[in-house]
Parts: structure tokens; C-alpha cells; sequence
């Protein structure tokens, strides 16, 4: 890192030539490459954008200039040269820096991303309030081709022509989000990539015409006419100036020279533009380069933490499979991912049930509304989208679902803490706002059978909204060849019986708590019970729980505002209960990035945590203690 080592700001980088600006580029690069590859991260994204990102904070005076990153996890190489080269390598650690971006973290972080689409909304926001400020800084939105696929995007496409001044809108284009980008603006964009004359063409023609004499107004209104033919045949579908936004490009986007010349051209531009840049995910990593799928993301070196791997596959691998069983047996079931392929566990079933498969992109809102629309014409559709993204969709759900009671299987991955990522990834409020929802079905699996379990159940009924939820972690037990059991929607299972004090703990906490019982004495052990089922609550074990016991705890790997132990509480106090209540959860809080051990010991939902709750909860309420 020996010239890296001299870049203590973007500052440090304006009076660098070209080929120094590379030197440092191939230094991120490995530097990069050698934290990610320790730590574990993203790899392929932040590896493409190395020389754009270089190139930004060349031309442009950040941090005065403002660069709204879209995605953040494709802003390692930002990072680094904005202060944070000697803390990288704590990066996604516990107590480390975020793989996203965050304000707080850094001036040069303009505007927090964890989630995509957002750039040019915000970026329209930024320059409204420059002309209400009556200042001059530079906005410049960079959002990927994935990216573009999203609502949020168009809306910001929408509006961003009104903007009285300059902006730069930058599209970086790789061709791939996670999975492979989908829908009509991709096929879009490859037409534009092997079409870039339109600018060269009417630059030329305006340059000749302006040459005239006096009648070349006349000639150019008359070229003006033939221009929208030209761009026609030569920019299909010509969306960008059709918006009112003038297009460039695209250009290489790992060009250093072809980048500096193009953003010099076009900074000062006083309306907003578009610049097509094309990038190549994993640039400079020939494996990275060659399939950037696989190498979307490392998870570093595994830590000797004196942990045994877990026996049982993950929650995700357990679901892909449910899904293809579910798909066998009803010729009516369908998926539908929001560009969540295989982080979703859904490979397979896209190879066995092609025409079933179905991807909206990073659009959740389309993918609820239009798995609602095969509901309605009696199709069965699965929607499996991570839960801190469900959210993206809360009105489709009420609107489009709910409210029309139409029959929907949701698979919410990444429920709980999910460690690294991060408080944009953690999906710690579905619980709380989909119990909000009339008629809607909540439930979590204690375990990987019982996700099957659960799935069947949806769809034996298949007759209201139905969402299942489970973390990103072991599904603890899967029989590969276990036959589905239907389960009574909600009914409450009660895994151990004790005295003094009931347990109700969901889906990801009821192991933590029977591994909690485990640490106690035997005449102190609480009755466990398996809460799979959020809404509706068990009222007939409630009211049994209610007579026997004189203290509840109830445990979710969720948020306590509105979550299940507020549920609970409310019954309780409606039925009269008297007893002592407590409950354990995520507080009123954003959760920072951690492992999931720090994170769940952090928030007393790990074994010893619950087991430490349940002996105060015996001290102070003077029943009967083992010491």
C-alpha cells in the first residue's frame, strides 16, 4: 500500500495524473481483496467500481460535492479513501465499521444506503434544497442497473428533469444485481450498449448546422424533426430523454482516462443528465471476473470460536427444498423473489419449475402486488423475500392481500438479527407489523421440520395470507425425507412442562430457551412452550397458562414495540391475569452490526441470558429457588 498509504482524504488524490490514480486503484484492489477475503463481505461489487469511485472523488470536491451512493455495499473503495483506510480491516466486525454507509459514520457518507433504489429520489431531495439554501454544491447520484429495476427508481427518474440546476444521475451498469438482472429495462440497456452513436451522431449534425448561415434555425428545426427518428433507430426506446434527461454514453467504467474526460465534461452541466457507465464486476480478480455470482460475497476466514458446525443445513437450503416438495405436489404452486434467487434458497426450484418461477427484480412492492394478481386467477404463489425488505411492501400487503383476503404463502428469510450487515439487513419488525394486519397468519418454526411443517399447513388451508418467518442461521433439524404434518392454525406446542414460570418462546428462541432450561436446576425448571404461531395466539393454552402459572416470559428474536410479547400482555390484561410478566426482545432501538452470538448475548435472547432472566424472575417474584 505504498501509495495508498499517502491518500488521507479524496483531497489527496486532485494533483495525481492518471497513471498514479491507476497505481492507486490496483492497491485498493488488493487491499480489498485481502480484508474481504480475511473478514469476509462483499467481493464483487466494491471491486467493479474501484476506478469509478476513484474517478468521483477526483473530479468532483467531495465532501462538499455530494456523492449519493445507491447499494451501499459497493462503496469499500469509498471508504477507504475517505478516512477510513486503517479501520477497513475492522470492516462488518463487532464494533467495527458498516459494510453500508452510514452519516454517522462519515461526512463524505451523504446519505445512508443499505437498501437499493434510493440514490436518485434522495438525490432530487438534495438538489431542492440547494436552490432553497442558495448554495452550489454538485449532487451526483450513482445507481446500478439492479438498482434501476426498483419503483423507487422510476419515481426518481420521474421527477428528476424538474430539478433547476445541475445533476448528474451516474448508471452504473454490470449487467447483474445479485442474480441476473431482469424485465425490460435490462433488454433496454443492451440495446443502448451496442448502440452508443446517437450522441456522436447528433453532436456532429448540431456542430455542422451551427456553421450555417443564417437559415440554420430553419435547418435545425427541420433536423430536430428528424432527430426523434434517429434516436429511435439508433437508442431504442430512447427512455432517459423521453423523461427529459439527456443521456451519455455509455463509456468504460474502468477506463481511468475515459472517465476523468467525461466527468470533466459533464460536471458543470446546468440541467440533470444521465451517464451510462458500463463496469465489470470482480475487475482485477480473474475468478471474480469470470462468475461474480459465486463470488457475490466472502464469509472470511472462520473464526476457531470452539463452535461445532451445525449437523443441520440452514434455513434457507431447508426452504429451496420445501418449496420444490411443495411444488410436486400442487401443479398451482408458484414462486415469486424480488431478485433473491439464491439467497433465497430458490436455485432449484427455478431449474425444476422454470415457468413457475418468477422474479421481479428489486421491486418487493411488484412482487406482492403481482403475486397477488396469480392468487386472484388461482394460482398458489410462495413469495420469499428477506424480511427487513418485506417492508419495502407493507402497503401492497394491507392493500393488495389483505384487503381482498386473497390466499398468499409469504417465506420471510433473514428474520432476527442477521449479524454483519447490519441495521438495514436486520429483520427485527416483521412480527409488529404484520400482526397489525386483519386476517393475516404469523408464524415461525422452532426448527427445519417444522418449517415444512408449517409451509404444508398454509397450503392445505391456502384460504387466507399466511407469512412464515426464520432466521439466517442453522434450521437446527431437517429430515430430507420427512413427510409434512399439518398443524392446527394457532395452536401453541408445550415442549417441556415445569412449574412457577411459563416460557413462550418463537421460533429461533425456543432452542435458546430449552438450552436456557439446561443451565437450571431441576426444581426450577419452566414449562416451555413452542409459540409458532404469533397471530392468532393460542387462547386455549393462554387461559391454562393463565390459571397455573404466577409468572410469564415470553422471548421473540424481534422487536419489542408491538412484537408478540405486546400481544401477550394485551390478552392478558383483557382476561384479568395477575401474575408477573416479563419479556425479552430487540428494544426501541436500531440493532449495529455484530456476530450473532455478540448481538444475541447482547439483548439476553442467547441461553445464558434467558437463564439469567429466569432467576431473577424467581428471586423477585420469592418462588421457589434452587441456589
Amino acid at each position: 500500500m505504498k501509495k495508498l498509504k499517502t491518500i488521507q482524504s479524496p483531497a489527496d488524490l486532485r494533483d495525481l495524473n492518471c497513471e498514479e490514480l491507476q497505481g492507486i486503484c490496483d492497491e485498493l484492489r488488493t487491499y480489498i481483496m485481502e480484508v474481504v477475503e480475511e473478514k469476509g463481505g462483499h467481493f464483487a461489487s466494491p471491486l467493479g467500481v474501484v476506478d469509478l469511485t476513484v474517478a468521483l472523488h477526483k473530479v468532483f470536491n467531495t465532501p462538499e460535492d455530494k456523492l449519493i451512493w445507491d447499494v451501499g455495499h459497493q462503496t469499500y473503495a469509498h471508504k477507504i479513501i475517505t478516512g477510513r483506510r486503517d479501520s477497513f480491516i475492522t470492516l462488518r466486525q463487532d464494533e467495527g465499521i458498516s459494510g453500508f454507509l452510514r452519516r454517522e459514520e462519515s461526512e463524505y457518507d451523504a446519505f445512508g444506503a443499505g437498501h437499493a433504489s434510493t440514490s436518485i429520489s434522495a438525490g432530487v431531495g438534495m438538489a431542492q434544497a440547494r436552490k432553497l439554501n442558495g448554495t452550489s454544491e454538485r449532487i451526483i447520484s450513482i445507481i446500478g442497473d439492479g438498482a434501476l429495476t426498483g419503483g423507487l427508481a422510476f419515481e426518481g427518474l420521474n421527477n428528476a428533469a424538474q430539478i433547476d440546476g445541475q445533476f448528474l444521475i451516474l448508471l452504473n451498469d454490470n449487467q447483474m444485481s445479485i442474480s441476473p438482472t431482469v424485465g425490460a429495462l435490462s433488454h433496454y440497456l443492451t440495446k443502448v450498449v451496442t448502440t452508443p452513436l446517437y450522441n456522436r451522431v447528433r453532436d456532429k449534425i448540431w456542430r455542422l448546422t451551427g456553421k450555417l448561415p443564417k437559415i440554420s434555425g430553419v435547418v435545425r428545426r427541420f433536423l430536430h424533426t428528424l432527430q426523434e427518428g434517429l434516436k429511435s433507430f439508433l437508442v431504442p426506446g430512447i427512455i432517459f430523454e423521453e423523461l427529459g434527461l439527456r443521456y451519455f454514453g455509455p463509456i468504460n467504467g474502468n477506463n481511468m482516462n475515459e472517465l476523468l474526460e467525461t466527468l470533466e465534461n459533464l460536471k458543470d452541466l446546468s440541467h440533470p443528465v444521465v451517464l451510462h457507465v458500463l463496469t465489470k464486476k470482480g475487475a482485477g480478480h480473474v475468478e471474480a471476473e469470470g462468475d461474480s455470482l459465486k463470488w457475490y460475497s466472502l464469509s472470511g476466514k472462520p473464526s476457531d470460536n470452539g463452535q461445532e458446525k451445525p449437523e443441520a443445513p440452514d434455513y434457507s437450503t431447508v426452504f429451496g427444498k420445501i418449496a420444490c416438495e411443495m411444488a410436486e405436489e400442487d401443479d398451482k404452486v408458484c414462486a415469486v423473489v424480488a431478485a433473491m434467487r439464491e439467497g433465497t434458497g430458490l436455485t432449484s426450484f427455478h431449474a425444476q419449475y422454470p415457468n413457475r418461477f418468477f422474479d421481479s427484480g428489486i421491486a418487493e412492492g411488484h412482487a406482492v402486488t403481482s403475486a397477488a394478481g396469480l392468487s386472484a386467477s388461482g394460482m398458489k404463489p410462495v413469495v420469499a423475500i428477506y424480511s427487513t425488505f418485506l417492508q419495502r411492501s407493507y402497503d401492497m400487503i394491507v392493500h393488495d392481500v389483505a384487503l381482498q383476503n386473497l390466499p398468499i404463502i409469504f417465506a420471510l428469510d433473514r428474520a432476527g438479527v442477521v449479524g454483519p450487515d447490519g441495521p438495514t439487513h436486520h429483520g427485527v419488525f416483521d412480527l409488529a407489523f404484520l400482526r397489525t394486519i386483519p386476517g393475516l397468519v404469523v408464524a415461525a418454526p422452532k426448527d427445519g421440520n417444522e418449517l415444512r411443517n408449517l409451509l404444508f399447513s398454509a397450503l392445505d388451508k391456502f384460504d387466507k395470507p399466511f407469512a412464515v418467518r426464520y432466521p439466517k442461521t442453522s434450521s437446527i433439524a431437517f429430515d430430507e425425507n420427512g413427510k409434512p404434518e399439518i398443524i392446527e392454525i394457532g395452536s401453541w406446542e408445550v415442549l417441556q412442562p415445569g412449574k412457577n414460570v411459563a416460557l413462550l418462546a418463537v421460533g429461533s428462541m425456543v432452542e435458546e430457551a430449552v438450552k436456557a432450561a439446561a443451565l437450571l436446576d431441576d426444581q426450577n425448571q419452566p414449562q416451555i412452550v413452542n409459540a409458532r404461531f404469533v397471530k392468532p395466539l393460542d387462547e386455549k393454552l393462554l387461559r391454562q397458562i393463565m390459571t397455573d402459572f404466577d409468572a410469564i416470559l415470553t422471548i421473540e428474536e424481534g422487536a419489542l414495540t408491538g412484537g408478540f410479547g405486546s400481544a401477550v400482555l394485551s390478552w392478558l390484561n383483557e382476561h384479568g391475569y395477575k401474575g408477573k410478566f416479563q419479556q425479552i426482545g430487540i428494544p426501541d432501538e436500531f440493532v449495529q452490526h455484530g456476530s450473532r452470538e455478540v448481538l444475541l448475548n447482547q439483548f439476553q435472547l442467547s441461553s445464558e441470558g434467558i437463564a439469567d432472566r429466569l432467576r431473577k424472575i424467581l428471586a423477585d417474584s420469592h418462588l421457589e429457588v434452587s441456589t
